[in-house]
């Protein structure tokens, strides 16, 4: 396929998932035009609201005006002055990711990936940069500079998934960045490679199954108190309309609060409002928004809360057990130094403490005047717990592994025994022989 023909496919398919992420928020506005306010409001002013949400949702921040009726309802200090909206719903950013990833795929297998990846993310650059001029407004206003870099970056991150895994999937692409790539790391000692390898592979692992495991907490929390949020929607009286607009929003707030409950995991926890904690170790709460997803919070920590820290060791033990044991990864029957566990457990804690930390630091900030500026978890707390205890159970689980091929000499996964081949040296006694390959596995 022609490069011509990528840029413009790579260009069309991010244009689409801008408007799928506007039109997920325009259309629950609409109705709440037609219904709610009987047409009468200024459609320009949904506009705006679409497009401002849109941006929130990509990082960028907002500085938020309430008229002074508006302001007195809410009864929070400082209502009336200006104040900084900083948390990203990261549900229109996962849509922006997944198309990334998409877009990043297809232009790598067609070889022509660094093509896709430009004209991909300087058209989500020109999107968020003229929403941000477009939409801006004395009630709610966004920088353009932001506006033009951070939505990029998101759609950034998702073409380079996607290319990545493309090119390593398939080692006969003629992508030219692959082929960068590919004699860049060639030029890389063997063992160094390998442990970069090992370690992103246990650590990301290990950072998704703490994520995957926090979804599922999330998950039993709502079915369990399906009747508080259920009447949470109902004390609210939004109507159909409302109610939709409504599960919109939590539903654009779900993996930031799947994020929240990694942090609970760990220990850290988060917070909803200046001096509140939600924590496996505690929870200290004032009052809350009336966000019916809200409801499923806790009210008490459980007992032995710290248990739950036996999660992240038990990942990096199990992460760098398969690991070791791969062939394709770690080969048993070369030598290696005794610190290479050690070396692969500190680059997987490092590896999974930054995807756990940025995603906690991306996942809360300010939601509000008052004592809502502080919202969601602490990163750097959260990147050090994670790093400490995947790291300790990398350790435990690498050098486990290790010990076991030491034992094992002749039960290699990935094996075949070839014998005889030829004698010693020092006599005339058979010398076996390992040929590596998937036949053994």
């Amino acid at each position: 396929m022609r490069r011509t023909t990528i840029a413009l496919l790579a260009a069309l398919e991010a244009s689409v998932a801008a408007l799928i992420g506007l039109g997920a928020v325009l259309v629950p506005l609409m109705l709440l035009w037609a219904f709610h306010f009987g047409l009468a409001l200024d459609v320009g002013v949904l506009l705006r609201a679409a497009a401002d949400v849109w941006l929130l949702g990509h990082g960028v921040d907002l500085i938020v005006q309430l008229d002074p009726l508006t302001a007195s309802r809410t009864a929070l200090p400082g209502a009336g002055d200006p104040f900084p909206l900083t948390i990203a719903l990261l549900g229109f950013a996962l849509v922006s990711a997944g198309f990334g990833r998409r877009i990043g795929r297809r232009s790598a297998a067609a070889g022509h990936g660094p093509t896709g990846a430009t004209a991909a993310v300087l058209v989500y650059a020109a999107i968020g940069a003229v929403l941000a001029l477009v939409a801006g407004v004395d009630a709610a206003r966004a920088s353009p500079w932001e506006g033009a870099i951070l939505p990029a970056a998101t759609m950034a991150i998702g073409v380079a998934i996607g290319g990545i895994g493309e090119s390593l999937r398939r080692l006969d692409t003629t992508d030219a960045a692959t082929g960068v790539v590919a004699r860049a790391l060639d030029r890389l000692p063997s063992d160094s490679v390998a442990i970069v390898r090992a370690a992103v592979r246990v650590g990301a692992g290990a950072a998704s199954g703490v994520l995957a495991l926090a979804a599922v907490l999330v998950a039993v929390l709502l079915a369990l108190d399906y009747a508080t949020v259920a009447g949470l929607y109902q004390a609210l009286g939004a109507g159909i309309d409302g109610g939709i607009a409504l599960t919109v929003a939590e539903l654009a707030l779900l993996p930031n609060v799947v994020v929240w409950a990694a942090a609970w995991l760990l220990g850290p926890g988060f917070a909803i409002g200046e001096g509140s904690v939600v924590s496996s170790g505690g929870t200290l709460l004032g009052p809350v928004p009336g966000l019916p997803l809200l409801g499923a919070l806790p009210a008490e920590s459980p007992a032995l809360g710290a248990l739950w820290l036996i999660v992240p060791v038990l990942l990096g033990f199990v992460g760098a057990w398969l690991v070791s044991r791969d062939p394709d990864v770690v080969d048993p029957a070369e030598a290696h130094p005794w610190w290479s566990p050690l070396a692969i457990a500190v680059a997987a804690a490092a590896v999974a403490g930054l995807v756990l930390g940025l995603l906690s630091w991306w996942s809360g900030g300010a939601a509000g005047p008052g004592r809502l500026v502080e919202v969601g978890p602490d990163g750097w707390a959260v990147a050090g717990v994670a790093a400490l205890t995947i790291g300790i159970g990398a350790v435990v689980g690498g050098y486990a592994a290790r010990a076991g091929w030491a034992g094992h000499d002749d039960e290699v996964p990935g094996a075949e025994l070839v014998e005889p081949v030829g004698h010693d040296d020092e006599g005339d006694r058979p010398r076996r022989e390992f040929v590596w390959g998937r036949s053994g596995r």
